[in-house]
């Protein structure tokens, strides 16, 4: 009997060009489930080879608390998909949150990963009870509460996904993770614990153990939008009520973004011209995520500094042995860190051998 095979194996590369070739019509959609994973691999294994027989791309992580995924798939196999999770336990009647802005591009490789934690909050889950969160609103009971006097609304994202799109009204934390951010919430609303908070989030997932945790805090009175913005944008838009939320919701595809108002609040970090589109640097050995504009594309070469913009010209070979035994990581362009020139310090880093 031939090993079934529970990793990609093409290059992926060669599957980004075919999905951007492609003319199949695929959603994006994403859900999560806290529960009981007594066995994660084999629990990995088996949903990333039933997963791959629908067409489904995206990414999954999976731990011993549960699964998050953001995922996209046939759009003719969407039915498949709900009947498959209502026939497996604990995914029965799962909530699958459907992107707002979408061309199906979201994704052009399934990855399923096993972590720690579905998301990373930093939190010790034994401290406190996780199931003991805030009540969830709906779009329109959010519309309510939000509009009453004293209300707190806090954005629970990190500063790159609020810097293009967020609530009117809300708290956004200048915050790099979601681990950071929890502390600094906190300590921002410590003597404020007898008002309504209302959290929101992407897709809501942040905001279950976040909402928890704050009551474990002291806060009397907490709230979270069930669905998150996602869930948010396509009800409002069905029950025909205002949208609060300005400007884009930040996600973490190969859309990097999807459009919820026509406002535009945020600026191009290299020219400061208004713009909202994220990218990543062209340079591999940089990949910084920041705004640019189509003019400063053409410009820098959809590089984030004339630094990265030469280096790619350089041959591969050349490109390689300037990054040998050098990890760049996970970089995100902050406008409040000190930097001489936007992904100058980081090139840098890669164009000194020694």
């Amino acid at each position: 009997m031939a090993k079934k095979v529970l990793h990609n194996k093409v290059d992926g590369r060669v599957l980004k060009e075919q999905l951007l070739q492609s003319s199949e019509d695929r959603t994006t959609i994403s859900f999560y489930r806290y529960f009981k994973i007594e066995d994660p691999k084999a629990f990995r294994d088996q949903f990333f080879d039933d997963l791959s027989q629908l067409g489904v791309f995206g990414r999954i992580y999976v731990a011993n608390e549960g699964i998050n995924a953001q995922v996209s798939l046939p759009t003719d196999k969407m039915e498949a998909l709900k009947n498959y999770l209502d026939s497996t336990e604990h995914l029965k009647a799962l909530r699958l949150n459907i992107a707002v802005d979408d061309d199906g591009k979201s994704f052009y490789k399934l990855t399923i990963k096993l972590r720690n934690k579905i998301v990373a909050d930093g939190l010790d889950d034994e401290s406190f009870d996780p199931s003991n969160m805030g009540i969830h609103l709906s779009a329109e009971a959010f519309n309510e509460l939000s509009a009453k006097e004293g209300t707190i609304i806090v954005d629970m994202r990190n500063h790159y996904e609020s810097e293009v799109g967020h609530f009117k009204g809300a708290i956004l934390p200048d915050c790099d993770t979601f681990r950071d951010e929890l502390p600094m919430v906190i300590d921002q609303l410590k003597d404020q614990k007898q008002k309504h908070v209302i959290m929101y989030c992407t897709g809501g997932i942040r905001c279950e153990k976040a909402s928890a945790y704050l009551k474990h805090n002291g806060f009397e009175n907490v709230y979270q939008l069930e669905g998150g913005i996602i869930k948010y944008a396509r009800d409002v838009k069905v029950l025909g009520i205002e949208n609060k939320f300005i400007g884009k919701n930040f996600v973490f595809d190969e859309r990097l973004g999807e459009r919820i108002s026509d406002d535009v609040i945020a600026n191009c970090h290299q020219c400061g011209k208004t713009c909202d589109t994220h990218t990543n640097c062209a340079n591999d050995a940089c990949h910084l995520l920041f705004i640019q504009c189509e003019e400063c594309a053409s410009k820098y070469d959809a590089c984030c500094s004339t630094d990265c913009s030469d280096f790619i010209k350089l041959t591969p070979e050349e490109q390689s042995n300037y990054r040998k035994g050098k990890k760049v990581g996970r970089q995100v362009f902050k406008k409040g860190r000190v930097r001489p020139k936007l992904g100058e310090n980081l090139i840098e880093k890669s164009l000194k051998k020694d």
